[in-house]
C-alpha cells in the first residue's frame, strides 16, 4: 500500500504545483494586460506548429541514435525503429507520471530487443548526466548573451527583486521550506529504520550510472555522439526561437532570447509533469525581462508549452500504436529463420 500510496502522493504534489503555477502566472497579469494575452493567443500563427513539429521531431530521432551509441559498448545493437519507438512512449508516458517513461522505455526496449533491462538502465543514468551538462553549457551560454537577464530572472524567481518580481517576495521561504520539508523526510527515513533500504537503493542506482558512464567512455564514435547532443539542443534553442514567432510581441525576439527562455524553460519541464504551469511561467519571465509585457510572455509561453504536448502525444500516440504492429511483422519476417542478433558479435 505505502508503495503505491508514496509515488501517488509525489506525483499529486508536483502536479498541485503545476496547477499553482498556471494559476499564479494568469493571476500575475494586470487587469489591464489581459485583453493582451487573449489578442495574442487569438492572432497566434498556429502553422507555425508544422515546422517546430520537425524540428522537435528530429531532436528526438538524433536522441534515439545517441541512445543507440551508448548501448553498442555493451554489446547491444537494437532495431532504430524499436528504439525510437521506445524513446517516443516514455515521453508520452512522462506527461502521465514523470520518471515512469525512463523505466518503460527500457521495458519495451527489453521485451521486444531482449536488451536486459538493468543494463539499460544505466545508459538511461548516463544520458541524464550528458543532458544536465548540457542544460549547464546553455545557462552559461545565456549568462555570456544574456547576463543581466539571466540574474534578473533568478532574481524574479528567488524573490530578490523587491516589488517588481513575479513570486511576491515569496521565492525565498518557498525554497527554505521545501528544503525543510526534505530535510523532515530524510530524518523520517532514517528514524523509522528505512534508511538502509534507502541507502541500497541510491547505491544500486550509482552502480547503474557507474556502468552507464564507463559505457560512455567506451564510445568508439565520439565525435559523432558529440554532434548529435550539440546538434539536440541546437535544435531546441531553434523550436523555442521560431517558437517566439506564433505571438505578437515576442515575434522581435531573437535567438539570445531563446537561449535564455530555453534555460530556464527547461527547469520547468523538469520540476513539475509535463512542465505544466512551469514551463510558461519561466518563459514569461525571461521574455519580460527582454521588454515583452508579461502578458504576451505567458501567452507565448502556454503555446509553446501546448505544442511541445501535443507534438508528444501524436508521435507517442503513433509509436504506441505502430510498435506491436512492427514487432509481429518483424516476427512473421523472421519465422522459419534465424532471428536478426541484436548484440554485436
Amino acid at each position: 500500500m505505502k508503495k503505491v500510496l508514496l509515488p501517488l502522493l509525489q506525483y499529486g504534489f508536483f502536479l498541485g504545483l503545476g496547477i499553482f503555477l498556471v494559476w499564479w502566472s494568469l493571476h500575475e497579469i494586470p487587469d489591464s494586460e489581459w485583453s493582451k494575452f487573449k489578442t495574442s493567443l487569438q492572432s497566434a500563427r498556429y502553422w507555425l506548429i508544422i515546422p517546430v513539429f520537425f524540428l522537435l521531431t528530429t531532436s528526438h530521432v538524433l536522441r534515439t541514435l545517441r541512445w543507440k551509441l551508448l548501448m553498442e559498448p555493451m554489446g547491444y545493437r537494437p532495431s532504430f525503429l524499436n528504439s525510437f519507438f521506445a524513446v517516443m512512449i516514455g515521453y508520452l508516458a512522462n506527461l502521465a507520471v514523470p520518471r515512469l517513461g525512463e523505466v518503460l522505455k527500457c521495458t519495451l526496449l527489453s521485451r521486444y530487443e531482449k536488451v536486459p533491462v538493468e543494463r539499460v538502465l544505466g545508459t538511461i543514468v548516463a544520458e541524464r548526466a550528458f543532458d544536465v551538462i548540457s542544460l549547464l553549457a546553455v545557462f552559461l551560454l545565456a549568462l555570456l548573451v544574456q547576463f543581466d537577464v539571466v540574474t534578473g530572472s533568478y532574481a524574479n524567481i528567488t524573490g530578490m527583486q523587491g516589488n517588481t518580481d513575479k513570486t511576491g517576495g515569496w521565492g525565498g521561504w518557498i525554497g527554505l521550506l521545501v528544503i525543510l520539508l526534505l530535510g523532515a523526510w530524510l530524518a523520517w527515513v532514517f528514524y523509522t529504520g528505512r534508511g538502509k533500504a534507502l541507502l541500497q537503493k541510491i547505491a544500486g542506482l550509482l552502480r547503474g550510472a557507474g556502468e552507464g558512464l564507463i559505457s560512455a567512455g567506451k564510445i568508439k564514435q565520439r565525435k559523432l555522439f558529440f554532434f548529435y547532443t550539440v546538434a539536440i539542443w541546437v535544435l531546441y534553442i531553434g523550436g523555442t526561437w521560431m517558437g517566439f514567432y506564433a505571438t505578437a510581441g515576442t515575434d522581435q525576439l531573437g535567438i539570445q532570447v531563446a537561449v535564455s527562455g530555453l534555460a530556464f524553460a527547461s527547469i520547468g519541464m523538469i520540476i513539475t509533469p509535463g512542465g505544466i504551469g512551469a514551463y510558461a511561467f519561466l518563459l514569461a519571465l525571461v521574455v519580460e525581462q527582454n521588454g515583452v509585457d508579461y502578458a504576451m510572455g505567458v501567452a507565448n509561453g502556454t503555446l509553446q508549452w501546448f505544442a511541445q504536448v501535443l507534438i508528444v502525444v501524436l508521435v507517442g500516440g503513433i509509436c504506441l500504436l505502430a510498435l506491436p504492429i512492427y514487432n509481429k511483422k518483424r516476427q512473421h519476417e523472421n519465422s522459419g529463420s534465424h532471428p536478426a542478433e541484436n548484440t554485436i558479435a
